[in-house]
């Protein structure tokens, strides 16, 4: 097991073994808490996505810019990325424990999002 952490960490660049293991705890115990959420790699970092579906920020997104509200939104927002409403139930409750973090990826994709549109 160490051996396959030690070449794990090296396939990431700039993460050392100690760091990667923390990395998987902490995803494994907040997968744990919230069944249904995964971690995926992307352009601008691992972020919390739905299992075979959206990332959280983007659920959270559009569920801020629908004019629904409650149950109403929760179908909306299923139907928009076809996917049962209780995985975007399951991507609200992530929200609800790490709401700073998906505001920050928020923040970060409406940032790019200018710049491109600058560009």
């Amino acid at each position: 097991m160490h051996e396959r952490l030690r070449l794990a960490a090296a396939a990431e660049a700039g993460h050392n073994a100690s760091a990667l293991a923390n990395r998987l705890v902490d995803e494994g115990l907040r997968m744990a808490e919230h069944p249904g959420i995964t971690f995926e790699p992307g352009p601008s970092g691992r972020r919390a996505a739905i299992a075979y579906g959206p990332d959280v920020w983007e659920i959270i997104k559009l569920l801020r810019e629908i004019d629904e509200r409650g149950p109403t939104a929760l179908t909306a927002a299923a139907e928009v990325f076809s996917i049962d409403v209780n995985r975007v139930t399951s991507a609200v409750h992530y929200y609800g424990d790490y709401s700073d973090e998906i505001d920050g990826e928020i923040e970060a994709a409406d940032a790019a999002s200018l710049r491109a549109e600058r560009a």
